[in-house]
């Protein structure tokens, strides 16, 4: 692992700086987290100024649309853009960190051309339709069905957790086209216009109060055959591409954010008299050392995408990515645990500013595949370790 930068990569952080610098006074006021139409413009707007600047779909590979940045030059991006208080991409992270990134490498040179520069430029908005009813951790169980009917697909069914759907242009896709496959076989990846007739989105309020959720219902939705990512009956190995990006840099920022909240815990604590607690103390030093050791496992994958990539662009991330995400969601949960007891009996109230994000940290463990599903990963993938029965 090699921690130390490059000339070129200091010079990329130090012109980033100098933009964000200029560019984040002049952005308008946040809208109000219920308010989706809002953040649909005000996400989009954001992305824009990302694209106008040169910075949109960094890490993609120049022949997609994007800067063909290499793994460094995107965490030196990643990290820049949170320690400045950038936007997050909001209602864009699917198409920019999912249905993109997977378009990119699994898409015919006319799918590319459709659908990237329009995610780039912050003009179509994408959700994700993985999940279902019966089948969330094991999604290789879902029951969303496809027939074919001339040059398009039939396809019945409903998703839930879908992803920014009440403000998504897009939707990337699982279905099943061939039932009397065995499961992880028998599934396409499709592209699905959700103005489409017989698509129905209700929204879903999570225990925190938020709406970025919605369950999908498809009545006999008619999608071309041309909105197919990759061969019929391939989707599940396209689908490990668009996980792997998930689960491998999805979470970057928010290590730093982690970082920087685990410091104004400590400052509230000196000023409201719990550090006087030993052992509490500890704690948020050992909280200080996971975080700063998760910062380093972001380092190691990013070195190793970065071989894999040496001619510079996005490398599809490696399973090193449900290491950092097991850790991480579990980590983040007990940063917010120890919040809780630093901020005393305030923190049960709903109105507190942290309260929001304690309830957020729950889902962690379960969001871009559970805890379970990553420590199967990782003993079979990384450790050789038998299938489960």
């Amino acid at each position: 692992m090699d921690l130390t930068f490059t000339t070129e990569e200091e010079e990329f952080r130090r012109r980033l700086r100098t933009w964000l610098r200029e560019t984040l006074p002049k952005l308008p006021a946040k809208p109000p987290p219920d308010q989706w139409p809002a953040r649909r413009a005000y996400d989009c707007a954001w992305q824009r100024a990302l694209y106008d600047a040169g910075y949109a779909g960094l890490h993609w590979p120049t022949d997609a649309g994007g800067q063909g940045a290499t793994p460094t030059q995107h965490l030196i991006f990643l990290e820049e853009t949170e320690l400045a208080g950038a936007p997050y991409v909001g209602a864009n992270f699917v198409g920019l960190l999912h249905a993109g990134p997977t378009i990119a490498v699994e898409g015919t040179p006319e799918q590319q051309a459709r659908w990237l520069p329009p995610i780039l430029r912050g003009e179509e908005v994408w959700c994700q339709g993985f999940s279902e009813p019966d089948a969330g951790s094991d999604l290789a169980s879902l029951r969303t069905r496809a027939v074919r009917d001339g040059d398009a697909y039939i396809v019945t069914g409903s998703k839930i957790w879908t992803s920014h759907a009440e403000v998504a242009d897009w939707c990337e896709l699982l279905v099943r086209t061939d039932a009397s496959a065995p499961r992880h076989r028998g599934i396409s990846w499709l592209a699905m216009p959700m103005d489409t007739p017989g698509v129905t989105v209700r929204p879903l309020r999570t225990l925190a109060g938020s709406t970025e959720f919605a369950e999908l219902f498809l009545d006999e939705v008619r999608i071309p055959l041309s909105h197919r990512v990759g061969a019929e009956n391939d989707g599940w190995r396209v689908t490990m591409v668009t996980l792997s990006y998930e689960r491998g840099t999805a979470f970057v920022g928010e290590v730093v954010a982690c970082r920087r909240t685990l410091a104004r815990l400590a400052r509230t604590a000196k000023e409201n008299g719990r550090w006087d607690d030993a052992v509490l103390r500890r704690r948020l030093g050992r909280l200080n050392a996971e975080f700063g050791a998760l910062w380093r496992l972001t380092q190691w994958n990013v070195s190793a995408a970065e071989r894999t990539s040496p001619g510079g662009g996005s490398a599809v991330p490696g399973v090193g990515g449900s290491v950092f995400k097991l850790r991480y969601s579990e980590a983040r949960q007990e940063l917010y645990d120890a919040a809780a007891e630093v901020i005393g009996p305030e923190a049960l109230d709903a109105g507190h500013p942290w309260t929001a994000d304690r309830l957020s940290a729950l889902s962690y463990t379960i969001a871009a595949g559970t805890s379970q599903i990553q420590q199967n990963i990782i003993a079979e993938r990384i450790l050789g370790l038998p299938k489960g029965r």
